[in-house]
């Protein structure tokens, strides 16, 4: 929804001048309003994988209903694409009638899921206030994070807040099902390159163990968890069901893929590549070792950058950098006088052996008692690389 198209509503919530479903939402006693969540499921499109939500407000009276939801971003804010690159987003809460806010997901075939809950009227009438207060131009905005305050997070902290603490109570008290990583790879096979962008460039923060509550950063999650719930006075929170429109596209996969054996089949391949070009065809060697060594020295910069120049947390102290880093960019001359047959400078030699160490401390650390970070399958894909590299410069050398 466009921010005038948002004020406008907002302005008219207030003061009544829009039909009488809205005006009864704003004003409407606490006993005449039922609180619902919607959830939608996964899109088609790698920025809908992740589903959505909404906070239903129903008038009981007229029937009518307006949907609030955190998971509007302006174009048009000043900085916007910096920002998003720096991890600083904005995003904003906006608010529709229902119909007019689910018909988007009912033509792209989304599922919409409506869980009527348990609210109390006095619940039901806080929740009302603060969502429209939340609404206010001064207040719509907030500082989005992938995993710790998003469109879903919002809408669970304001459900929590007017239910008095019930829903954080409970739901920390479970482990989580996956983690940060696992639940990004799984919603995200369906792009594959995309996933292993991903799963390439994220940290260690990514693969804590999380609880149930921190879990319910997804719209999917909250939806299953919340079902489980009982409020203060022992009653189920979740009062009632209804799936509004099903679902029509494939759906995600139910756990993560393994991703150990694919890159690792990769690695060999290209590490076998390496040594038979460099034997019977020198340019070839040249050609896929050049390849190589400008992706390892780009993902390292990437991850250097996302590391010590954004607010990405997810991304920050990644083990990743040991396998691919800027170093790489340093042998690249020397895969090409390989190929006339000039051995490794010094310069070279000594960069193979910081890399291959590096290498070994990667091993070691994942080895460790303790290691957070989940990335047997870039260590399974680098290894065999560098020393296919290593071994093919070095033949070189002792020709």
């Amino acid at each position: 929804m466009h921010p005038l198209r948002r004020l406008l509503l907002l302005a008219l919530l207030l003061i009544g001048l829009v039909p009488a479903a809205q005006a009864d939402v704003a004003n409407a006693p606490g006993a005449n309003l039922e609180v619902s969540l919607i959830t939608y499921g996964p899109g088609a499109i790698y920025w809908e994988r992740f589903g959505h939500d909404a906070i239903e407000l129903r008038d009981t009276v007229s029937g009518e209903s307006v949907n609030f939801n955190y998971g509007v971003f302006d174009f048009d804010e000043s900085g916007f694409l910096l920002n998003f690159a720096r991890g600083r987003m904005h995003y904003l809460m906006d608010a529709a009638h229902s119909e007019d806010d689910e018909s988007y997901y009912v033509q792209t075939g989304r599922s919409i899921t409506r869980q009527r809950l348990a609210f109390t009227p006095e619940q039901a009438a806080a929740l009302r206030d603060y969502l429209l207060w939340n609404l206010r131009p001064e207040n719509v905005r907030y500082d989005y994070d992938y995993y710790t305050r998003n469109c879903t997070t919002r809408v669970r902290d304001a459900l929590d807040q007017a239910l008095g603490g019930v829903l954080k109570t409970a739901l920390q008290t479970r482990a989580g099902g996956m983690t940060f990583r696992q639940q990004t790879a799984r919603l995200m096979d369906q792009q594959a390159w995309l996933m292993l962008i991903l799963d390439l460039g994220l940290g260690p923060y990514a693969d804590r163990p999380l609880d149930a509550w921190q879990e319910s950063f997804l719209p999917m999650v909250l939806q299953r968890e919340i079902a489980t719930v009982k409020t203060s006075d022992g009653r189920p929170l979740v009062t009632d069901e209804q799936v509004l429109s099903p679902n029509r596209l494939v759906p995600p996969a139910e756990t993560a893929p393994d991703l150990r054996m694919p890159l690792a089949i990769a690695g060999l391949i290209l590490a076998a590549l390496l040594i038979v070009l460099q034997r019977f065809v020198p340019i070839g060697h040249a050609l896929l070792a050049s390849l190589f060594l400008l992706l390892a020295g780009t993902v390292g910069t990437l991850l250097l950058i996302l590391w010590f120049a954004t607010a990405h947390q997810s991304a920050w102290a990644n083990a990743n950098l040991l396998l691919f880093n800027p170093l790489a960019w340093l042998l690249l001359a020397t895969v090409w006088r390989a190929r006339r047959g000039v051995p490794a400078s010094r310069l070279a030699n000594i960069v193979l052996i910081v890399q291959l160490a590096a290498c070994l401390v990667a091993i070691g650390l994942h080895l460790l008692p303790g290691t957070v970070q989940q990335n047997q399958p870039w260590l399974l894909f680098g290894l065999p690389c560098w020393v296919a590299l290593a071994w093919t410069l070095r033949r070189v050398s002792i020709r």
